[in-house]
């Protein structure tokens, strides 16, 4: 029998959630299910004011006007997290100068040296070697019977794929995993002291560390159409190069973006299929038709990538900051004014999605917002659809019968949404 991890929420203690909604006052049934809060305050109050005087945006037309709208509104988080962190912290330091919360000129240039390592056919070279890692988690996941979802497969392939990015030696990847989620668990609205610290120390080893690796690899530069960190270092011919700080930082970023984000996506996706047993039936039997069209599984499972994303949102918030006065959803907005995205609930707008809560994994035209949208949109989205389709495809023809075993344990966070752990049987 399968341990199903669905959590209702009755619509009158989804509206006392959402009538008294605080970011950093949340209770735990609302990190169990957040939907019906999001939904409800979709329809009551799309432009909800939050008590530190922000604006939670559910809406999908109003993310994507944000969104599209880099002049009016900052990705740059200095303003807002110097008070949060503290002036001089390892937090600040790193979150203040990684890739994602930056603006133009230095989003421009790191993203341009990433994305020559990340091209469609530098992609493309990656697969077999993804088959090959992920066949052999399966096959070390047949010997036992069954295992972790998270800590047995989901986590692990990010970790690998990244690493491989990075030429960090797999000796050195024991660490990556959790000084990833500590620097990642340091974005919540509420930070406890004991987070902080962690977090703190986590990108203080982390720099450490990467200090060393940077300065071996001057010494012996990888091959920079497929190296990331020899690009990075060796910036881009006749132009800037990135400083120290600069590179070091975006090096952490990069680990911290690829990892959990793909992790969520996949252990997600196989947690939803437990929860909508007639959808893992239909993908399956689509799967079996496709037969050895290796085009066809792609597509499908392409399809299936997407609405999984949609679905479950590995990163359910973004920020910005107005920088000027500026107009959203038909209200006036104070230059300074800090913006939430909720992407988790814009990802289920009926105004844009048909049938919002209902997972279908045959969905087309799926316009969802998982990756953000515009010059800030995820510069790994390609690997990180390329990890989804080949896990995820791969885990089910091989373990088409797996069910889980204990209920799945949430990361108990607003920001980025997924497991822990997840137990589960092959049969």
């Amino acid at each position: 029998m399968s341990i199903i991890a669905t959590h209702p929420m009755s619509r009158e203690r989804a509206s006392e959630i959402a009538r008294d909604f605080d970011l950093r006052a949340l209770p735990a049934d609302f990190y169990a299910n957040p939907y019906p809060v999001y939904s409800l305050l979709r329809e009551s109050e799309p432009l909800k004011a939050m008590p530190d005087g922000s604006i939670f945006l559910t809406r999908h037309e109003d993310l994507v006007a944000v969104y599209r709208d880099a002049l009016s509104f900052s990705s740059d988080k200095k303003v807002e997290f110097t008070p949060k962190y503290g002036a001089g912290s390892p937090l600040l330091e790193h979150h203040t100068t990684s890739l994602v919360f930056n603006d133009p000129p230095l989003h421009t240039r790191v993203r341009r040296l990433i994305m020559g390592a990340l091209t469609r056919r530098a992609i493309a070279d990656m697969e077999p070697g993804l088959v090959l890692l992920v066949d052999r988690l399966l096959d070390g996941i047949e010997r036992k019977g069954g295992g972790d979802l998270i800590e047995d497969f989901a986590s692990a392939i990010p970790v690998e794929i990244i690493g491989n990015l990075l030429g960090v030696p797999h000796e050195d990847r024991e660490p990556l995993r959790g000084w990833s989620l500590a620097i990642l668990g340091a974005l919540e609205p509420r930070l406890t002291p004991e987070q902080e610290a962690l977090g703190n120390r986590s990108v203080t080893e982390f720099l450490g560390y990467l200090g060393h690796l940077v300065a071996d690899r001057r010494k012996k530069p990888g091959d920079p159409e497929h190296d990331v960190l020899t690009r990075l270092i060796q910036g881009e011919a006749g132009g800037e190069q990135l400083g120290e700080t600069e590179l070091l930082q975006n090096c952490v970023f990069i680990l911290n973006a690829g990892h959990e984000t793909t992790t969520n996506l996949i252990g997600n996706a196989l947690v939803s299929l437990q929860e909508w047993p007639d959808e893992r039936l239909a993908l399956r039997a689509r799967l079996t038709e496709a037969g050895d069209d290796a085009q066809a599984a792609e597509a499908i499972m392409a399809t299936a990538v997407d609405e999984f994303l949609r679905f479950e949102s590995s990163n359910q918030l973004g920020n910005r900051r107005a920088v000027k006065p500026v107009r959203v959803g038909g209200v006036e907005l104070a230059a300074g004014t800090l913006v939430t995205l909720c992407i988790g609930a814009a990802n289920r707008d009926g105004a844009q999605f048909a049938n919002p809560d209902v997972l279908d994994l045959t969905r087309q035209d799926n316009r969802h917002l998982a990756f953000g949208f515009g010059i800030h949109q995820c510069a790994g989205l390609s690997l990180a659809r390329l990890e989804g389709r080949v896990a995820i495809g791969r885990f089910l023809r091989r373990f088409p019968d797996y069910r889980l075993t204990a209920s799945p344990e949430r990361g108990g966070r607003a920001r980025f949404r997924g497991f822990l752990h997840a137990p589960f049987a092959l049969a």
